[in-house]
């Protein structure tokens, strides 16, 4: 039996759930306000950050200071959907306990509708343990975010964490924003009509996986399997850095939504035995990059080609997977509510 290594994760983003006040048409994990509200228990968050303390590095600048593929972040879905219940307060002193380094949490900036309680969030977690913040702001998180909300959390967030240690992905957006004079959400095509860049979406910095791949297809070219097939994953599946982990034990490998190599909470047998070819046919191939290999194994359970193409291999892989999902009980395709959920959740 074939057993193929994984490397002990250095960095990565743990997600207390996959629930969002959003629906971002770019969504990697395809989260959204759908998704059931099952947080990751506490006992299980324990046992898993205490074998993860094991592995994670900080950032070169230091275990005080943060940087997005270094340390550990907290995300979702939103983490500040559970603040009051205070889950993400929990996980921050635990971290703390354990002594990891270069701890931040990203989100939305949804839940900042007044400077006097979005202080006292934020004061609270630094005082936990937090190193800093990632606000996110691009058009995407723009169409369900007031932007005035977003302005608040940097301002607030400049006074509580050190300025380093408060980064906004994505800053071209930020400034953007500000000098359109912005207030409150913009839909998509009201922001491409303002701005006149009909291109945005083709220009965007993201992946073409997830959401992505079913809200955004219309913008680009598609391309038959066959030519997608030598396509080199970028990133690698496998790797030390910027993994994460879900609110259901999936250790994904890098940005792969709706892909597990075993369960994070049992890490140290995890990297103790590795990946089981047999056991895990979709995740091997992957893994391997055998992705002609991949395809066939879905032919054989019925799977037919897109007529239109795909965008991206990961669109090509995700659809393979999302058949694969439905055809038939793969233990490495987790969480399953990740391919039911993956259509546009926009909404109202």
């Amino acid at each position: 039996m074939d057993r193929i290594p994984i490397p002990p994760p250095i960095s990565g983003g743990l997600m207390l759930s996959y629930r969002c006040s959003a629906a971002c048409r770019h969504c990697m994990y395809a989260c959204g306000p759908k998704w059931p509200a099952d947080w990751i228990a506490e006992k299980q968050l324990e046992r898993g950050l205490t074998q993860l303390a094991r592995h994670i590095q900080p950032s070169p600048w230091g275990p005080e200071t943060v940087s997005l593929n270094h340390g550990l972040h907290f995300s979702g879905g939103e983490p500040f959907l559970n603040y009051n219940y205070e889950l993400l307060l929990r996980a921050t002193e635990i971290a703390e306990e354990l002594d990891i380094p270069s701890t931040f949490v990203e989100t939305n900036c949804f839940w900042c509708a007044d400077d006097e309680a979005t202080r006292e969030k934020l004061a609270t977690l630094r005082q936990a343990g937090l190193r800093g913040i990632m606000i996110s702001v691009n058009p995407f998180y723009a169409e369900f975010v007031p932007f005035e909300r977003t302005e608040r959390c940097v301002r607030v967030s400049l006074e509580v964490f050190d300025e380093p240690n408060v980064f906004v992905y994505q800053q071209e957006y930020w400034r953007q924003f500000r000098r359109m004079g912005i207030r409150e959400r913009l839909p998509l095509d009201e922001y491409i009509e303002r701005t006149g860049n009909r291109q945005f979406v083709r220009r965007a910095e993201m992946f073409l996986m997830g959401r992505a791949a079913l809200a955004l297809r219309q913008a680009y070219p598609g391309q038959a399997a066959e030519r997608l097939l030598d396509v080199p994953c970028a990133p690698p599946p496998l790797r030390s850095w910027h993994n994460h982990f879900d609110n259901y034990g999936s250790f994904m490998p890098g940005y792969c939504g709706g892909l597990s190599l075993g369960d994070w909470r049992q890490l140290d047998a995890l990297l103790a035995e590795g990946i089981d070819a047999d056991a895990k046919p979709v995740l091997s191939r992957l893994v391997t990059g055998d992705m002609a290999g991949l395809l066939r194994l879905a032919r054989d359970c019925g799977y037919r080609q897109r007529e239109g193409g795909y965008v991206s291999k990961c669109d090509l892989c995700l659809d393979i997977r999302r058949h694969l999902a439905a055809a038939g009980d793969f233990e490495e395709l987790r969480p399953t509510e990740f391919y039911q959920l993956l259509e546009d959740q926009r909404g109202p």
